[in-house]
Order: structure tokens, then sequence, then C-alpha cells
């Protein structure tokens, strides 16, 4: 499937403003909401329907769920009762805690919470059966419709639910999710991050416990004050470990959130807590200052009231901040602004965001483990010109993420492993080639290739010019990208593959030799013998000719050339206008079509008589076209096969169109850099 951006170029941040409207009739929430009440009718959301398909897209449903609004459950429901709190949280039958690990969070922070789920929704007297939510997605955020009919068995709702039976905020919020994903099955699995981020357009860090600085515990409590979401998990070695639960409660696999930090005075000493939840509402840690041991006891009442501390089977508990590096392996925080929780002082962001995409043939080059394609990826030159205050270096957080892989995973996509690498620029534009790559070492790179939605990672560099190249780990993989860039002075980026430029020598003007060679009197026999009587050659004799020629050529693999080419190619040369070309005409046609095979044959590196479509911007450049990253994806599709090759036939029909668009837009001086595509993805 082709992933194409017509626009690559740097934009500011999405304001936390009005949200875009995302339903199909292109009617906002109120107005859909409106129309319901005055036709006396509840909302029935077309776009996520109460069936099968919206619940799972690779089996059928283990239990016939049948679809039922709050008001069909219970008597009295309520959207939110007594504040929306992480005791609302309950898993059900999917396997979706990290995005209920992410839930909870998001109600610690009163702010957050109202941007995400609109405290304006009740089941009152205006109640018509609609509710919606906001999510934020690669620089924007939406406004996602649901209607409130909910999938339940024996009148429980199957997936996600309140502790409260009569509240439904949270089963409502994981139903607008599921819709922005395709599926409830699409929240199968996942990095509890990704939530995150998706509820508060943050930028994410992740830490390995074992390998956490020393002051560990003052970054989360920071991370905390700030508002920062923040989850943690215990890894597993093998997929059975899945969810499997150790001797201490703890569920390996399983995202859990952190929700609090606090020190304690314990018979004269103070001590480092920490206190986690569990998804599930139930499980708990059984080990020190688990909600029953002894440890409590030591605790006067004041104290434990100041800690919220109940010994109550809701999932939620208390462990020592040294138990905790001892038993989890990864935290994940999503920080509001791009702060470092190492740092003590508030900064302002600059925010710069990049679309792109990795085609097949053309930019999906894969890491530089791949050097013969690795240069085709994009390119985004990023300049740092102002040292951070008091330091010598520019600080910047750079963060990729692969877009919509949960989305497509109906379509059988998994997230691929993505990274990064920034290299020093050489000082001149254009795109870096293979030759740049190979003799030159990164200066900075992503800490590592994972198949997680977003790679970010923090950098101090010294002010210059560098180039990010955003890749897969293998090449021919598919995938839109975002790429943000935070950085703490103003950075200006630009992307190196955005321009579009001409540079064709003049038309060639053959004048008479004063003694003809050999090889113009073969030439001229030939011309003779192709054209007839008129000494013009019409497109169906220049088509029995160059077929004839050009599969006779040695070293190039030539498959046929249409009518309609040929027809082209009189178009491009043909001065007169009568349809024909004239001996000087095919003169300089000819000359330009042995430069071309010239080229073809240069950038045939394995000598297989076809060339790699990786090599297309290449072969292009050296015959005058510099190509955005668009139009170049745009030509391979024409052009290229399956094993991303172009023969002869098929370089000589791209250029040809090409020289046919550039003469147009060259002659009527168009400054819309996109104009060649009339002509080139027909």
């Amino acid at each position: 499937m082709p992933y194409l951006y017509r626009d690559p170029k740097p934009r500011p941040p999405a304001l936390p403003g009005a949200a875009r409207a995302t339903h199909s009739s292109g009617k906002a929430y109120k107005e859909l909401k409106q129309e319901c009440l005055r036709r006396g009718v509840l909302f029935e959301d077309p776009d996520f329907p109460a069936c099968n398909s919206s619940l799972f897209f690779s089996e059928k449903p283990p239990i016939p769920f049948i679809w039922k609004r709050p008001t069909d459950i219970v008597k009295d429901p309520k959207f939110i009762l007594g504040g929306a709190t992480r005791t609302d949280i309950c898993q059900g039958d999917l396997g979706d805690c990290w995005l209920l690990a992410a839930i909870a969070s998001l109600t610690l922070n009163e702010k957050t919470l109202a941007r995400v789920v609109p405290l304006d929704q009740n089941f009152g007297p205006d109640y018509a059966g609609i509710f919606h939510f906001q999510f934020w997605q690669h620089n924007e955020w939406l406004d996602v419709v649901i209607d409130d009919r909910l999938p339940t068995f024996k009148d429980r709702l199957v997936f996600l639910h309140s502790a409260e039976h009569n509240e439904f905020w949270s089963a409502l919020l994981e139903k607008a999710y599921a819709k922005l994903n395709g599926s409830y099955e699409a929240l199968k699995g996942g990095s509890t991050i990704e939530a995150m981020e998706d509820f508060t357009g943050g930028v994410g860090e992740m830490y390995e416990v074992k390998k956490a600085p020393d002051n560990f515990y003052e970054i989360l409590e920071k991370a905390l004050k700030r508002c920062s979401m923040v989850g943690c998990s215990i890894d597993t070695s093998s997929a059975a470990e899945s969810e499997a639960k150790t001797s201490f409660g703890l569920i390996k696999g399983h995202a859990y959130s952190v929700t609090g930090i606090d020190e304690v005075s314990y018979r004269d000493r103070q001590v480092q807590l920490i206190r986690i939840r569990n998804p599930w509402g139930q499980v708990e840690w059984n080990g020190p200052w688990s909600d029953n041991s002894l440890e409590w006891h030591s605790v006067s009442p004041s104290e434990q009231r100041r800690l919220s501390q109940a010994a109550l089977d809701d999932g939620e508990f208390w462990m020592k901040f040294e138990d905790f590096k001892v038993h989890f392996d990864k935290v994940e925080i999503c920080n509001l602004t791009p702060d470092a929780l190492e740092d003590s002082t508030a900064h302002k962001w600059e925010v710069t965001i990049h679309q792109g995409s990795w085609v097949r043939g053309s930019t999906a080059g894969g890491c530089r483990n791949f050097l013969e394609t690795f240069w085709t990826n994009p390119q985004i030159k990023l300049h740092l010109t102002e040292k951070d205050d008091g330091q010598d270096d520019c600080t910047f957080i750079a963060a990729l993420m692969q877009k919509d892989r949960r989305k497509l995973k109906k379509l059988g996509a998994e997230m691929l492993t993505i990274g990064y690498s920034i290299y020093e620029s050489p000082g001149r534009d254009g795109h870096l080639g293979k030759d740049f790559f190979r003799y030159h070492p990164s200066k900075a790179r992503s800490k590592t290739y994972i198949n997680l939605r977003e790679v970010s990672n923090r950098f101090k560099l010294p002010p210059g010019d560098y180039v990010l190249v955003p890749t897969t780990f293998e090449p021919h993989q598919e995938a839109d990208f975002c790429l943000r860039i935070f950085s703490e002075k103003k950075a200006i980026t630009e992307d190196l593959d955005e321009n579009v430029a001409i540079d064709l020598p003049e038309p060639l003007n053959p004048t008479p030799s004063p003694q003809e060679t050999e090889e113009e009197k073969q030439f001229q026999a030939l011309f003779e013998k192709i054209s007839g009587k008129d000494m013009e050659i019409a497109a169906e004799e220049l088509e029995y000719v160059l077929n004839a020629v050009l599969k006779k050529t040695k070293n190039i693999k030539f498959k046929n050339l249409s009518l309609i080419s040929c027809r082209n190619i009189i178009s491009l040369m043909d001065t007169s206008g009568n349809g024909k070309l004239e001996f000087s005409e095919f003169k300089v046609f000819w000359e330009n079509m042995k430069k071309w095979i010239n080229i073809f044959l240069q950038f045939d590196f394995d000598k297989s008589g076809s060339m790699s479509s990786y090599e297309l911007r290449s072969a292009l450049k050296a015959a005058g076209y510099q190509l955005s990253n668009y139009l170049l994806q745009l030509i391979v599709l024409r052009y290229s096969d399956e094993q991303f090759q172009i023969e002869f036939d098929d370089f000589l029909n791209c250029l040809i169109r090409l020289e046919n668009a550039s003469r147009v837009f060259q002659a009527l001086s168009v400054e819309n850099k996109d104009f060649i595509n009339l002509n080139i993805g027909e």
C-alpha cells in the first residue's frame, strides 16, 4: 500500500484549541446532537456500527455480545459519578491494560482529563445517545463522536468498566479510542506511552529501571508534580510468561500506572515509597508496605490518611522504592512539556514537525546496515544556531513516530522497527548521496531500533548544521511517519527533499559538418529508409525503428515502447507542429537517447540490464531533474516492477514525460513545483 504525503514542510505544533471534527457526515458533535434532539431519536453512529466488525477483525466474538445503551443496563446511569478517578478503570475481557494504565494516569490531572473527556456530557434531559472525546494524532487534535451502545453479556459490560456499575465515562472513552483505531481488537497489546501521548500531545521518554540514574526517585517525583503521566512494567523472557503472576503478586508483561511517590516516617527514619495501580482493579503486591503489611502498624493514622492508604483490594498499592527498582524493569514517562526531569529549571520549548513517508522502491532505504539504499531515506536538515543558556551545546529531543499502524492491524500491519541517525552536514544543500554515508560516521543516533510507535531521545550537540535520517530497520518497509523536533532554543529545520529543480542543457541545434562522417552517413541512410518519400517520421514509423534498435542494444533490458510513447516523443521534438519528425529533429532525439542510455548503464550498478529504483533519484539528477520525495515516490510507483527494478523502456518513458512536462512548466513560468505531477503520475 503506498504511503504518500504531499506536504513535508515543517509545521508548528498543534494548539490545544478546537479539535477537528472527524465524523463522516462532516458535522461536529453539537450539530449531530441537536439534530437528534430535534428529530427525537437516539444517535446511531454509522462510522462505528454496533456489529462484530467494530469488535474484532480476525475472529468472531467468543460469546454472543449484545450492544446496549447505559439506559438499558441500569436505571440511573451517570457519565461521571463523584469525579473521574483511577478507581473508575477496571479492565474487562480485552488485552488493553496499556491503555487502561494511561487512563488511570490521566485522572491525576484534571485539566488534561477535561481536554480528553469533555465534562459537559451527561444522561440528563438533553441526552441524545451521543458522546465525544478528543485525542491527539500526529500534530492535531481530533474530536471523535460515538453513540453510547456498548458490548455487554448478561447485562454486564464486557470491556472496560467502572467499579461503580452506573458510571460510564471510562467505558465510553475506551469505545471512542477503539473507533479511532478501527476496532476494539486493534487495542490488544501496546505501550502505555502511546496512549499517554494521544491524551496529551506530549513527548515520551523511557527508562530502564536497572540502568536508571542515581536520582531516579527525584526524577519520578518531579514527573508527577509536573502532572506527567507515568507507567511501569515487568519484562517477560518468553510469550509463556505474559501475565504470569510472581510470588509477590506482580504480573509480568502487564502495564501498571504510577500514581504517587512520597516519603514516610518509619521507626525514626524516612522511607521512600511509590504507589502503583493495577488496571485490573485487583491483584496487588504482597511484599513489604503492601496493603495489609506489618510496616503500616508503625505509621501514624494521620500519615496513613495523608498517603490515602487503605487496605482495599482495588488494585492500588504502595511499595518501597528500593523494592520497586528490584521488581520492575521499565518506566514510561509522558511529559506534557519536554523539560528534562533531571533539570530543576523550566524552559520554553520550540517545536517543529515533519510529516513524511517510507515508500518501497524510492524512500524506504532501511538503516545504515544497508548502505546501498540507506541514503535514499528522507533527510531533514537541522540548524542549531543558539547555545543553551550558560552552556556550550544545544539541547533538542528528536521524536520519530510511525503513523496509523494500529489502525492498519486489520490489514496485517504490525509496528515496524524504527530509529534514526544524525550526521554533521557537509555544508551543501540537496539530498546526500551514498558516498557521503560510506565515509562519514554519525554524530548521534537513537539509542536503539525498536518496534514501538515512537522512538525519542534527548541530545546535546554543538551549534552547527546536521542532517537527521529517519529509517525503518529493514529496507522496503512502508509507513508514514511524523518527526517532532523539540529544542530549548530556536532550531531551524528543512526537508532536504522538498525542492524541485530542472537543469536541462539547451536543446541541440545540429549544424551540418563540412564533411560527413561514416556514422552520419549510416544515420542519414537509416532515416531515409524509415521515413520514405516525405522524409518525415510518423509515430508508427518511430515505434517500429525504436523497438527494433533498442531490442538489439547490448546490456539493457527492454520490453516494448508503445505507440503512445512515440507520440509523446514526437510532441516533445516536433518544432514545426506537423506531428512528424524531420531529419534534424530525429537527430536531436537520437543524441538525447544515446545520452540517456549511457546514464542508464552508469546507474545499473550490478550490470543486470535494469536499474534499481533506489538509484532513480541519482539517474534523474544526472539527466537534469531534481525531484521532491513525493514526485519521486509517484514515479517509482508508476515505472518500477515488484522487485524495485526499472527497465530501459520505463526509464525512457519517464524521461520523455518529464521532458514534456518541463517544457510546459518553463514556457508558462509556473511556480507551482508540483505541476510536473500532471504528466508523470498518469
